[in-house]
């Protein structure tokens, strides 16, 4: 499934988080979103998956707008994981990845066998199935990541949107996560703040500043020491990883200034 972003703006107080967005992402094909603070990424993101309503410009999905679709229809082809991702009722793990089969659900049928086996391979899938039986309240922000991927995938989407999916991850669970995605064939448009993570997981990167696109393509092609220096105010170098030969960024941290206080010699009279 092709998703397509035609000149999405967005506006809020007279002034525009989002401003002439083209971004589109082939079937399979993982986009990531990079850009400051600010630079519109999750605003973005809130179009594609209907939280937020675009001032002009459209979502395609397979050239169909996403506003002419009824929200259950989207919802069986788009799944998200969000920055706001977040429960306060006392579900059970097991509950919670259960809800990511309400758009595909008629009445209070319950699961299937079919939806109960996809359940369980989704949890197995993320290493949450041994917290199965736990209540969502106990769990960590790591595992709690992880079980919103989950539901997001018992879904079934075709598409899938991430709003900083690997926040709250250690360094296996995020390797995992994003070797998945890697091999999982959905189309994905995610926003990510580590450009490292980006070049090693991404087809194609797109660089916000503003509100607006300021690069688009291969990461080796568009993660350079300007354009980073440009876009984040900092320097880099850039290095390629010696087996698979991505591009990754070593930032070159500012010396910190001198203070008399703190030197080896002591304050001076």
């Amino acid at each position: 499934m092709v998703l397509s972003l035609r000149d999405l703006s967005v506006e809020a107080a007279g002034r525009a988080l989002v401003d002439r967005l083209n971004i589109d992402v082939a079937p399979g094909q993982i986009v990531g979103l990079v850009g400051p603070n600010g630079s519109g990424k999750s605003t973005a993101l809130r179009c594609v998956y209907r939280a937020l309503k675009p001032t002009s410009g459209a979502v395609l999905l397979d050239g169909t707008d996403l506003a002419s679709l009824t929200p259950r229809d989207s919802a069986r082809s788009i799944a998200a994981l969000t920055q706001e991702s977040s429960t306060e009722l006392d579900f059970t793990v097991e509950e919670l990845v259960a809800l990511g089969r309400a758009p595909h659900a008629r009445g209070n049928q319950p699961l299937t066998a079919y939806e109960r086996a996809l359940c369980r391979e989704a949890m197995d899938r993320l290493d949450v199935g041994h917290l199965a039986d736990r209540s969502v309240l106990t769990l960590s922000g790591g595992e709690r990541q992880r079980v919103l991927v989950a539901r997001a995938l018992v879904q079934e989407p075709r598409v899938l949107v991430l709003d900083e999916p690997t926040n709250h991850l250690d360094v296996r669970h995020q390797v995992d996560l994003l070797s998945f995605l890697r091999g999982s064939a959905l189309t994905v448009l995610t926003a990510l703040h580590d450009l490292n993570l980006t070049a090693q997981v991404c087809d194609r990167v797109a660089v916000l500043s503003s509100g607006r696109l300021v690069d688009s393509g291969d990461p080796a092609q568009v993660l350079t020491p300007e354009l980073v220096r440009k876009v984040f105010g900092v320097d880099c170098t850039v290095v390629h990883h010696p087996r698979t030969k991505v591009p990754q960024l070593l930032y070159d941290l500012a010396p910190a200034p001198a203070d008399a206080s703190t030197s080896p010699e002591g304050p001076r009279s």
